[in-house]
């Protein structure tokens, strides 16, 4: 082969695999769901010795402004010295956010929802290591003319204790843009909701208001719901029960 066509060979080869890299590269980070966060969250029930039970959601979201879809990666870690054991993870929205499904989840019936949700899954785990975590990708769907929250509470098998609640936190835009192609939403952020012709949220029509539900976080001095579940694993059926409480807070 001539010095000409090998340094045309090797330039294609250099090529290919140089295409096939910013492609494997494009496909590897295309799920990554960027920077994530524990805001919202707090230790409810104490968990077993040697065990720390966390959740975290995404930073930022993306909603599609035609229709309404979004996707959430919600991870639940044990951050502690010793296996967790049997757990579960749910998965609950609330107002304008709406979960549709939970790949591995079960979905929990609408008569078993805790009060003021709309949808929700269950997310069985046998057993997670210390310092591992799981990951589980949320599909939902987020009406922008209202508020939007998400809950993520981390339990025992049964359900009869809650180690640790993330939310109901909200995700929302100070400023949304209707008429752009999607609309960012940060955790922890109240939806300012404005309809496709720019109009605020009084002139809207929408007349989902209701109580406010209470939210967790940073402000807040004490965790003001807290989720105590029960399991109804026959029939297929998931039990939850949601109650009022105020645990007492761990020292630090």
């Amino acid at each position: 082969m001539s010095s000409r066509r090998r340094t045309i060979a090797t330039g294609s080869l250099l090529t290919a695999s140089f295409s096939a890299v910013m492609i494997f590269s494009f496909s590897a980070g295309a799920d990554d769901p960027g920077p994530m966060s524990d805001k919202g969250g707090k230790a409810v029930d104490e968990a077993p010795a040697g065990v720390k039970l966390t959740t975290s959601l995404p930073e930022k979201i993306s909603v599609d402004n035609s229709s309404q879809e979004t996707a959430i990666t919600a991870t639940v870690k044990n951050g502690g010295t010793k296996e967790s054991g049997e757990i579960r993870l749910l998965v609950v929205g609330f107002d304008g956010l709406s979960v549709k499904s939970v790949k591995g989840c079960s979905e929990i019936a609408e008569k078993d929802l805790p009060e003021g949700s709309n949808s929700g899954f269950a997310c069985a785990i046998d057993n997670l290591a210390a310092g591992k975590s799981k990951s589980y990708a949320v599909d939902a769907t987020f009406d922008l003319k209202k508020e939007g929250k998400i809950c993520l509470p981390v339990q025992d098998a049964d359900g009869k204790k809650t180690f640790w609640q993330q939310g109901p936190v909200p995700f929302g835009a100070n400023n949304p843009s209707p008429n752009a192609p999607a609309t960012p939403l940060l955790l922890g952020t109240d939806n300012s909701p404005v309809t496709p012709g720019g109009d605020t949220p009084g002139d809207s029509g929408d007349k989902s208001g209701g109580k406010e539900l209470p939210r967790t976080g940073p402000a807040d001095q004490v965790l003001p719901l807290g989720a105590v579940g029960a399991a109804l694993v026959s029939a297929g059926a998931v039990g939850l029960w949601w109650t009022q409480r105020r645990p007492e807070r761990s020292g630090s």
